[in-house]
């Protein structure tokens, strides 16, 4: 028969124990900041009211409001451009990584090393960082926002009230300049809607291209000089193509700058009734315009019943391959519902650019400044004169 040693068995699991625990407290001393503290956010709360906001500032040294975003009637704007729409999507990617952003690390509580990580005091002269300030919740909230992580995926940051700093997790876009925190959306009208531009320089005699209809491959220039050709046979299409996607570099109020003398004009037609005016002219090294639109609903009409009846014989011919020929819509109220978008955009125009002018991108404002000499191939050279027999 054995004998069991209990003495040795007790000592053998009391060993086995302590060494499970030391092992446990390895395991915890070595696991990261970020786990220790992954339940505390920069901005505890914030994530429950995003949609309370009603202001965002951004502030930078000697406190110093560089960007003051408010919400009201209008919608979200940009205090410092004359109360211009905000880019609501870039606004809210900012109030998300916000919301988000957990304290990964504790870092310096330094007054003297605040600076290294750009979450020093924004009363001073030399602050690095910015303050943002949210209101509108209860408790307003705020977090100073400092350098980005050398190594990559975080942001250091500091409540202003804490003397600690912190390494907080996610990038956060805070743009310092007002006119990146505008709507920059201007207009997107497809260069296959238009049927007419002419550009006249200060000055100067006006450039004219046309399209008769839709399907046409390429617009006409009117105009050409004898003996001159085009230097390629679409190179006007390029014009037709500027109101497409195009955006704004900045804005200011139409009373905030005085009329310069010497104006460009740019006038847009589409098939469809809607003409765009748009004047162009520089200043401060800036390409600036002015946009006066309006709507002819007689031609608009026009244009889609001449669409309707296009597309008529194509549907009827879909029905005929069909068993079950569908419900056919009533001509006139498709009419109608199509009139009635080509109108709230011209409505919607109206509202956007009315009463401000506008910086616009160098390529946009190159294509509106361009003379019918710059569409053509050089002249030919004349051949010199032949010398005279003495």
């Amino acid at each position: 028969m054995n004998h069991v040693n209990h003495k040795l068995i007790a000592g053998l699991a009391g060993a086995t124990l302590l060494a499970a625990a030391a092992a446990a407290w390895v395991a915890i001393s070595r696991q990261p900041a970020s786990e220790s503290s992954s339940a505390d956010y920069a901005l505890p709360g914030l994530s429950g009211q995003i949609n309370a906001v009603k202001s965002v500032a951004i502030v930078g040294a000697e406190s110093k409001a560089l960007v003051s975003l408010d919400h009201g009637e209008r919608g979200w704007t940009v205090r410092e451009k004359g109360g211009y729409p905000a880019d609501t999507g870039k606004l809210r990617e900012l109030l998300l990584n916000l919301a988000d952003a957990k304290l990964l690390a504790a870092k310096t509580a330094s007054l003297e090393r605040y600076a290294e990580l750009g979450v020093d005091d924004p009363h001073n002269k030399d602050a690095k960082g910015v303050v943002v300030k949210l209101e509108g919740i209860d408790p307003p909230l705020a977090l100073i926002v400092g350098n980005a992580s050398s190594h990559g995926g975080g942001t250091f940051v500091r409540r202003p009230a804490e003397a600690q700093s912190w390494l907080a997790s996610g990038q956060f876009g805070v743009e310092r300049e007002p006119a990146q925190w505008l709507n920059p959306s201007l207009t997107d009208i497809a260069s296959e809607r238009i049927a007419e531009v002419v550009l006249t320089p200060a000055g100067g005699q006006p450039l004219r291209i046309v399209k008769t209809q839709r399907a046409d491959a390429d617009f006409k220039v009117e105009n050409i000089p004898a003996g001159r050709e085009l230097v390629t046979p679409g190179i006007a299409n390029t014009l037709a193509a500027t109101l497409a996607g195009l955006n704004l570099e900045d804005v200011t109020a139409a009373t905030d700058q005085p009329a310069e003398p010497a104006l460009n004009q740019a006038m847009f037609r589409t098939f469809d009734g809607l003409t765009i005016r748009v004047d162009t002219w520089q200043k401060d090294g800036k390409a600036w315009a002015r946009f006066t639109v309006a709507f002819d609903e007689s031609a608009a009409a026009q244009a889609l019943r001449e669409e309707l009846a296009k597309a008529k014989p194509a549907q009827a011919n879909i029905a005929a391959g069909q068993s079950a020929t569908p419900a056919q819509p009533n001509p006139d109220q498709e009419l109608q519902q199509r009139l009635a978008a080509r109108r709230q955009e011209a409505e919607q125009l109206q509202r956007r650019l009315h009463g401000w002018q506008f910086a616009l991108p160098a390529y946009k404002h190159a294509n509106l400044a361009k003379k019918l000499d710059d569409l053509l191939k050089p002249a030919a050279a004349k051949p010199a004169a032949a010398g005279k027999l003495h």
